[in-house]
């Protein structure tokens, strides 16, 4: 049976902060919002995401006037697509293995 590597920390995260990127260029606290709607989680600990997922070529940032201030907003970059697709194609196979123990399944199902 092949091991899946789903990190469910960092990679989670990661995961789920692009995909509410993906979907519009977006600033941080949207993205907080966004976020929180699955898991818990502070402006705090999204900002090391967020820079994170810049340095690995994932994401880019450029500031726009907003109410007379500066926001910097984020768009996802064509390597950060690619991430984000295998992020998603590990997450299928991590909740079917998941699915499978929980609720029953052969052997068979799980490799």
């Amino acid at each position: 049976m092949k091991r899946v590597t789903f990190n469910t920390g960092a990679a989670l995260l990661d995961a789920l902060v692009l995909s509410a990127v993906s979907k519009l260029d977006t600033y941080g606290y949207k993205i907080t919002q966004d976020v929180r709607e699955v898991v818990d989680i502070s402006e705090s600990t999204l900002y090391p995401v967020l820079r994170r997922l810049q340095k690995n070529g994932y994401l880019a940032a450029y500031d726009q006037e907003y109410a007379g201030r500066n926001r910097r907003y984020y768009t996802i970059t064509p390597e950060g697509e690619k991430q984000l697709e295998k992020y998603r194609k590990e997450w299928a196979d991590y909740r079917k293995k998941i699915e499978n123990l929980l609720f029953g399944g052969t052997d068979d199902e799980q490799k």
